[in-house]
């Protein structure tokens, strides 16, 4: 029997988080869930949550085991090595996981993160602005990026050309 997710309330969206075997394998964004959390470990990742959306965590220290395949993988494992507050570019991310030429295909990974936030795909933009989130370039979803950029980067005020790590700038 799958596992059933359990709602997370905030201001921002609702989430809606599934963990299976000791992790956290999916949080869906605007997600419905008929039932609050319940296990001790649903309950550290709701506070966890809730904590971040709130401004008083930086870090998880949540197990999470996405399902992907061995480059998307990679890219999340990345993509959680990003510190908070500072962003990446696609390329950035694409030379760490060894793809020099892959930007699209990390954007493609980055699509597929089934664990959104904890999994901070939202730190990943584009060369020269903002890019996607959520598979959307824009609208709600990327006004949920901006939030949790802005929310992060307290210095972003809704400008689409971040400021980016000094590696983004040489490429």
């Amino acid at each position: 029997m799958a596992p059933t997710p359990f709602l997370v309330p905030s201001d921002l969206v609702n989430l809606a988080v599934t963990v299976q075997n000791g992790a956290v394998t999916h949080i869906q964004l605007h997600g419905r869930a008929a039932r609050p959390p319940e296990t001790p470990l649903e309950q550290q990742v709701a506070q966890e949550l809730a904590e971040y959306l709130g401004g008083k965590r930086s870090r998880f220290t949540l197990d999470v085991s996405p399902d992907g395949t061995p480059f998307e993988r990679r890219c999340w494992d990345t993509l959680q090595q990003i510190p908070y507050g500072e962003t990446r570019t696609y390329g950035e991310i694409a030379h760490a996981v060894g793809n020099p030429k892959g930007f699209r295909a990390v954007g493609s990974a980055n699509h597929k993160n089934p664990i959104p936030i904890i999994i901070p795909c939202h730190r990943v933009v584009g060369r020269s602005g903002l890019g996607g989130f959520m598979r959307h370039a824009s609208g709600a979803s990327l006004d949920i990026k901006r939030w949790l950029l802005a929310h992060e980067q307290k210095s972003y005020a809704g400008r689409d050309n971040l400021v980016i790590s000094s590696e983004a700038r040489n490429l």
